[in-house]
């Protein structure tokens, strides 16, 4: 009681410091727990990046098609038909993009015989919702490849992934669970979600405020309770045996080319990898997307070819 007491009505000159010292630790808690309540809201609510686009006038005859996905409902995807029986290569955007901005690498890939797939996640393009960073983002990809393997005009066993980002996760963390991927390119690829929280922060140019990244991780975690357990990609990265993987790293984002290193190097064969000087597709000039267009179908051509060559009788 008589420390209660002192504390209440302080008359030691250590008391008396000790309770500046700790209201201002007090408020300085709250304050930095509100503005990462501010800043998980900014990042799982991105700014939707929805371009008008007509798919009538668009080359490529391209055709709308739908999925479901549980608890998250429709989804709406474009489907750009290659040679019959060709595999197909799902596109997957990354954080703030959407599917309208991926169409010239679409174009690209169809060019050369592909079936190609394009959809918005959650919180991108016209979607609603809130991004997990690649949590629930991975069932959606899962849905539009099972989606996708149910029509007659495509072979339902070969399927080939490119992602950026938050896409590149989706992408990982579904080939690592589905023997349909048989090829894969992952451009500034992360570990574990917490990782981009910690990206996000940074680029709001609050990551050297005192315990802000940490606050903010915890805060997006409690936001997705439900994947507490869910281990790092890279514990499950032998399941990539045999799947030629290609690891792009930009290094105008050194966070994310630094977890694309180390991805790299802790990936099984095949595996290769590529280093450019900017990352983020949308934002290269005519002449960086040309050769970045080239990289990615020639990874394709190569590691999953169109046409699948007939034995010799």
């Amino acid at each position: 009681m008589q420390i209660f007491s002192e504390l209440r009505y302080p008359s030691r000159w250590y008391t008396k410091l000790l309770m500046p010292v700790l209201a201002l630790a007090f408020f300085a808690f709250v304050a930095i727990s509100a503005l990462a309540g501010f800043l998980v809201y900014r990042i799982v609510k991105p700014q939707r990046s929805a371009p008008g686009i007509s798919l009538a006038s668009f080359p490529g005859h391209p055709e709308v098609m739908d999925f479901q996905v549980p608890e998250l409902g429709k989804r709406e995807g474009w489907f750009f038909p290659g040679v019959r029986r060709a595999p197909t290569i799902v596109l997957c955007h990354g954080y703030e993009s959407s599917r309208g901005e991926l169409l010239t690498l679409v174009s690209a890939l169809q060019d050369h015989q592909y079936n190609v797939f394009v959809f918005d996640f959650a919180a991108h393009g016209a979607n609603t919702g809130i991004t997990t960073l690649g949590y629930r983002e991975a069932d959606e990809l899962r849905k539009a490849v099972d989606t996708l393997a149910a029509r007659d005009d495509l072979d339902p066993t070969r399927f080939g992934l490119w992602g950026y980002n938050l896409g590149a996760y989706a992408a990982l963390r579904e080939a690592e669970g589905d023997k349909r991927i048989h090829a894969l390119i992952l451009d500034s690829v992360y570990d574990d979600p917490e990782q981009m929280v910690k990206v996000g922060v940074e680029h709001n140019g609050l990551g050297k405020f005192p315990l802000m990244i940490r606050s903010t991780q915890i805060s997006f975690g409690y936001l997705n309770n439900g994947h507490r357990n869910d281990p790092p990609l890279s514990t499950k990265l032998l399941a990539l045996n045999g799947v030629p993987t290609l690891f792009i790293q930009a290094l105008d984002d050194p966070e994310l080319a630094a977890t694309t290193r180390d991805m790299f190097l802790k990936a099984p064969e095949p595996r290769e990898q590529a280093i450019i000087a900017h990352g983020n597709f949308v934002g290269l000039s005519d002449q960086e997307k040309r050769e970045y267009e080239n990289r990615v179908v020639s990874f394709f051509l190569l590691r999953l070819p169109p046409t699948v060559a007939k034995p010799l009788r």
